[in-house]
């Protein structure tokens, strides 16, 4: 059987993951798989079909019937429906990461990743992937930024989607969806010990991007 590449890429809220990703993957030729927002287009669903939040049993039952497909260019669709935009809307900003911490969620949704990673050439970000989605990736990346700078990037991406915001607000946020993560009993967010880190604090999106492509470009 074929054997794929796969890269992973982890790191908390905003710290570039996925725009690196995306960049990195056109690049060299990959399939970008963005885990997270495989997460909030479950949230999406609990909050569009009034699900309790609170049952895991239900939000598994909704992820059941839940099709959620990624498509080049970063369109995320649910049961056929464009919710690119609408997943990234505050509201399921501030439920993702309670969703996301359910086993029955990241146990369906892991399934559903290593799946996609047995079809093609992958880079795959979101909190776990080197830990756990994808322990015997062939290189990993872990990205972490200041949390200040985080917001800052989120609030730009968040007016450009026309989407209003306040910075102190998303840096708390930010700052809490971290502790969440890092604190979760499920595949919390960790470093995996052979993952590779990268500050991005104080790096150009392409300064990042040349980073990571000296690692990867033997694989290539």
């Amino acid at each position: 059987m074929e054997k794929f590449i796969q890269i992973a890429i982890d790191g908390p809220a905003a710290a570039g993951k996925s725009t690196i990703a995306k960049i990195l993957a056109k690049q060299i030729g990959f399939v970008y798989v963005d885990t997270g927002a495989m997460y909030r287009a479950i949230t999406w669903a609990a909050i569009n079909t009034d699900t309790d939040v609170d049952d895991e049993i239900l939000l598994r039952s909704l992820l059941d019937k839940t099709d959620i497909l990624l498509y080049p260019g970063g369109i995320v669709c649910v049961n056929d429906v464009d919710v690119t935009n609408e997943i990234r809307e505050p509201l399921v900003t501030a439920l993702v990461s309670k969703i996301a911490a359910y086993e029955a969620i990241r146990s369906e949704l892991k399934m559903r990743q290593v799946k996609l990673a047995k079809t093609a050439n992958v880079i795959m970000d979101g909190r776990d992937i080197g830990t756990n989605v994808l322990p015997d990736a062939d290189y990993k990346f872990f990205m972490v930024a200041d949390a200040r700078i985080r917001a800052m990037r989120r609030y730009k991406e968040n007016i450009a989607r026309g989407i209003e915001s306040d910075l102190d607000l998303l840096e708390t946020e930010i700052k809490k969806r971290d502790e969440m993560d890092e604190n979760r009993q499920h595949s919390p967010l960790k470093k995996a010990d052979d993952a590779i880190l990268i500050d991005t604090s104080e790096m150009s999106i392409d300064e990042v991007v040349k980073t990571m492509a000296a690692y990867v470009n033997d694989l290539t």
